[in-house]
């Protein structure tokens, strides 16, 4: 079993795609070596979803190939 990574030091952003809103919004930590942390930014005390940097990258460009659809 792989051992969680420290995040207690990480430095989150929120998602672009928030608008600025209180709502439906997720934040990202950067600056951790072939991850990509995620949490929701209403509980931030709450699980965070870790994931490898290339699956997060290819969730990017889908949710950038969906918006462009539209």
């Amino acid at each position: 079993m792989k051992q969680a990574p420290d995040l207690s030091n990480a430095t989150w952003r929120k998602s672009s795609y928030s608008d600025g809103g209180a709502n439906n919004c997720v934040e990202v930590a950067d600056g951790c070596a072939g991850l990509a942390p995620v949490r929701d930014s209403k509980v931030r005390d709450g699980g965070v979803l870790v994931f490898g940097s290339a699956a997060w990258a290819l969730f990017l460009t889908g949710i950038r190939n969906e918006s462009s659809l539209r």
